[in-house]
């Protein structure tokens, strides 16, 4: 008998997007039941600003409930959102099942200012409504009792999982870095139950923040939100989108390399470095930017040591 201990799993998670035509919907599907196999703890799907692929994210956050075990995780946006609109939505989600969110405030569309949020004004007030809608549509749940027809067995609901964004190297409107903590605990004080982290290129951005946060008072787990980019075009979209610093180092490996396989290469095992280093530092897991592809994030967290090679087969 070996005395080796065994090593302790390490939670994972993945983000997918809705497919942005009929004829990717299969692919998708495929990408899905790929991901569901390694066994990850949920899978998110994204929502579009203003609900444009609202009705695309809840047809995929139905096949995921439905085809695997994996819990599936809504988006859920601020801008352009009113209450009202939002509060629907939240139910439509509870109806089909979902009791996993990821409540975000947003970014307004190109050519759109800060009126377009609607009159959500902030992830905390998402947090609390989300909350509040969920407490109105099923204050408790019923359970038929076996030989008493009609007779049914009351129990306390399962509470909807909540979770929200963190920002390691500050939200682009931030006024200063503490604002980004300072926003955390508002959103952990209106019943937020995790954080992901918006990407970020060295472990110790993640670290250093989390250490801030946890001596400001935020007790919930913040995932790190890790992203393979295996390509000089989506370094510098992800840049755009993000405000994040020029990583010198990965833009200069991914631009030197002349084929799509050695960047997606120089890709992976960046992101497979700052998996194992922000798990040995103590990152309660780590959440993957899949792109709706599997293999390249599977291959991070076999290279990461996270997943088992033979799972990848």
């Amino acid at each position: 008998m070996s005395s080796e201990t065994p090593t302790a799993r390490v939670p994972f998670s993945f983000e997918l997007y809705p497919p942005r035509s009929a004829s990717s919907q299969a692919a998708l599907h495929e990408t899905v039941h790929k991901l569901a196999a390694a066994g990850p703890d949920f899978i998110s799907v994204t929502y579009g600003a203003g609900g444009s692929t609202g009705g695309r994210s809840l047809e995929v956050l139905r096949f995921i409930r439905e085809n695997t075990d994996v819990e599936p995780l809504a988006h859920l946006t601020c801008v352009g959102n009113t209450y009202a609109g939002a509060a629907a939505l939240i139910r439509e989600f509870l109806d089909a099942g979902i009791l996993s969110f990821l409540a975000l405030r947003g970014d307004p569309p190109a050519g759109r200012d800060e009126p377009f949020l609607g009159d959500l004004e902030s992830a905390a007030q998402l947090v609390q409504l989300i909350h509040r809608v969920q407490a109105e549509h099923a204050p408790y749940e019923e359970f038929p009792v076996p030989g008493f027809p009609g007779a049914a067995r009351v129990a306390a609901r399962r509470r909807a999982s909540v979770a929200v964004a963190a920002f390691p190297n500050g939200h682009p409107r931030s006024a200063h870095r503490g604002q980004d903590i300072d926003a955390l605990l508002a959103k952990q004080a209106a019943g937020a139950t995790s954080a992901i982290t918006q990407l970020f290129f060295h472990s110790d951005h993640y670290l250093g923040f989390v250490e801030k946060a946890r001596a400001a008072g935020v007790t919930i787990p913040i995932l790190p939100g890790i992203m393979p980019i295996v390509s000089p075009v989506r370094l510098a979209r992800v840049l755009e989108l993000t405000g994040e610093t020029l990583p010198n180092e990965l833009a200069v490996a991914l631009e030197v390399e002349p084929t799509p396989e050695g960047r997606e290469e120089v890709g992976v095992e960046w992101a497979a470095r700052l998996a194992r280093e922000v798990t040995a530092g103590g990152a309660p897991g780590v959440h993957l930017y899949a792109f709706n592809q599997h293999h390249t994030v599977l291959t991070v967290l076999e290279e990461a040591g996270i997943l088992p090679a033979v799972r990848l087969r």
